[in-house]
């Protein structure tokens, strides 16, 4: 029998949409975090917590369950599921709620103007008008939520990157860009030798220090101001860091960006580009591919390919050695190249 199509896959496509604002209400709430360390709680207990009516409070923890964000028992009682517990539980090492709540607040507005950014080809996150780029440091949503949210989203990318290749030749690491800290303390939990320094703009060093010296690093992890389209980055370290920084920039700005941080490097040093690669054809995988449409509406930028990034490394002096992937919320994989 032929196989039948279905507008089943739209339905869940458009379905996405009840799905999020679920997560980010119930993240906003602080549902999860309610619940940790094994503790549970009917229908009428978050109803009366939160000054709910029964029927909105129970619409809400049954549509979690589905997900798979809340257990529901045979006693009327819900529970954290043990991915809630490790990734929406505020505080925990690998948070993810801070990311939820920029696309929330910060992202999910500007897609209601997606058309605009559509048609006239620039983002619709900030005033391209008043703004120079998306990091400014007199907005309010990013000053507030951006950061913390970039740290979020990197915790867990951060560890898989630390697991997929061996830091142990590396002694000095150079994160460019690296506001948030989450690579820098990552990387130097899992290989105590390590030492980093995070280069990125003035306000965003200033708002990273405190995370590192909760983290217990400001020992190993140092801070260099700058903008690196117009200073010198620091030398001194055998290997730099580039983690989703590029696909903020136009083409000419990535090739400016990765000649600069060819400069910076030794013979022999290691330039490390982690990202979510688009597939050389751009078939693809969807997270990279709706991430790069992301970006119409956040910067003036897009996911690459390998082979792009590939070309423009061997332009500015560096031999690339191919992706190493692994399956991240903010990354699919590393690329690393070696300067000549």
């Amino acid at each position: 029998m032929k196989h039948q199509v279905t507008p089943l896959p739209l339905m869940e496509l458009t379905s996405g949409v009840y799905a999020f604002k679920a997560l980010a209400l119930a993240t906003e709430l602080e549902l999860f975090t309610d619940l940790s360390g094994g503790r549970a709680g009917t229908a009428a207990d978050f109803a009366e917590r939160h000054g709910l009516a029964q029927r909105p409070a129970e619409l809400l923890l049954t549509a979690c369950t589905a997900l798979g964000l809340l257990r529901l028992d045979s006693d009327g009682t819900y529970s954290n599921t043990p991915m809630s517990e490790e990734f929406l539980v505020r505080g925990k090492p690998y948070y993810f709620g801070g990311w939820i709540t920029v696309v929330d607040r910060h992202e999910y507005p500007a897609y209601l103007k997606l058309a605009d950014s559509l048609r006239g080809n620039h983002p619709t996150t900030w005033d391209v008008e008043r703004q120079e780029s998306l990091f400014a440091p007199d907005d309010p949503v990013v000053a507030e939520h951006f950061w913390r949210g970039m740290h979020s989203l990197s915790a867990y990318t951060a560890h898989l990157l630390a697991g997929a290749l061996d830091f142990a030749k590396v002694d000095r690491l150079l994160d460019v860009g690296g506001g948030g800290g989450a690579f820098g303390v990552e990387l130097c939990r899992r290989y105590p030798h390590l030492r980093v320094t995070v280069f990125d703009l003035p306000f965003v060093c200033d708002l990273t220090r405190p995370w590192v010296a909760a983290a217990g690093l400001d020992d190993r992890i140092a801070f260099t101001a700058g903008d690196f389209f117009t200073d010198r980055l620091p030398a001194g370290h055998d290997a730099v860091l580039l983690s989703n920084i590029l696909h903020d920039w136009g083409e000419s700005d990535v090739q400016r960006i990765l000649k600069t941080c060819a400069v910076a490097l030794p013979p022999g040093g290691l330039l490390l580009i982690c990202e979510s690669f688009v597939a050389d054809d751009k078939q693809g995988p969807p997270l990279a591919a709706l991430m790069s449409l992301n970006m119409l509406a956040e910067t003036w930028g897009r996911n690459y390919t390998a082979a792009e990034y590939s070309a423009w490394l061997r332009a500015a002096g560096l031999e690339p050695d191919g992706v190493t992937p692994f399956d991240g919320p903010g990354a699919n994989g590393v690329l690393v190249a070696r300067k000549h």
